[in-house]
């Protein structure tokens, strides 16, 4: 039988802004359990006791297998299960290779953090989710879990001084069909959403000329993506059992130059 989002236990990484935050404020209203996973000097305590005791907030460091672990541990321990994974965590530096203003190339040191927390961190919360999720009962799809990761149109369409992100979002891409048939043996789903240029609190923050200029290069609608039709595709998603080892664009038709 295909999941409802309404019986669900789901954790939520980078829960408490963006993309992260609508989801679980969405799974919330539509009946689900929620773990919100960020770190602790996140708003994420604050975000899941608005939201109520269906909903919880996990203190996580992502880079941390021991954060990890506590985490999943604490969601099964108040919630029961664990049918749904939706990976939102990421950062980012916009940092050319080599600047030739100041003739220093890319910070390795930074490169590798981006790695860590966006493709390593999304990896290392997968491994440790899925032996929680094969314990579910199995139903009439042999279905067992559902994970959703974020990658990016960066990885596709990397811009100027995006190596590092678009690397990072490439890996998740390239990650998906793979884990998708290794973990099919287990009745257990992936998929990956790619979404363009979003009103997150990072674009937010740009000026508004900046941001008129964004929402003009989006073909239609043309404007900012709403976090909001993140969380409904990533809903659409969880009971949607067909979908599988898919990404899929969520970008307004945008083709980044």
């Amino acid at each position: 039988m295909a999941y409802k989002l309404s019986r669900v236990v789901a954790m939520v990484t980078g829960g408490a802004s963006g993309l992260g935050r609508a989801t679980a404020e969405h799974f919330v209203r539509k009946g689900a359990r929620v773990a919100i996973v960020d770190l602790p000097s996140s708003g994420g305590e604050t975000l899941a006791e608005s939201l109520g005791n269906t909903c919880m907030f996990c203190p996580t460091d992502i880079t941390n297998t021991h954060d990890i672990v506590d985490a999943l541990e604490e969601t099964r321990t108040k919630f029961g299960s664990l049918e749904v994974l939706v990976n939102c965590a990421g950062i980012g530096h916009a940092r050319k290779v080599f600047n030739a203003k100041t003739k220093q190339p890319h910070s390795l040191e930074e490169f590798s953090k981006v790695m860590k927390v966006n493709f390593l961190g999304t990896i290392d919360v997968i491994r440790n989710s899925v032996g929680i999720m094969y314990e579910n009962e199995p139903g009439d799809e042999k279905q067992r879990g559902v994970i959703i990761n974020t990658a990016s149109i960066a990885a596709f369409d990397g811009q100027i001084g995006q190596a590092a992100y678009s690397a990072s979002k490439g890996a998740i891409v390239g990650m998906t069909l793979p884990l998708a048939r290794d973990l099919a043996r287990v009745g257990i789903r992936v998929v990956t959403i790619a979404p363009g240029i979003f009103q997150t609190p990072l674009v937010e923050g740009l000026p508004e000329e900046a941001i008129k200029k964004l929402e003009e290069d989006v073909p239609f609608p043309s404007r900012l993506g709403k976090p909001r039709e993140f969380a409904s595709l990533a809903a659409s998603i969880i009971e949607n059992p067909m979908l599988n080892g898919e990404i899929i664009r969520l970008d307004g038709a945008l083709r980044m130059k």
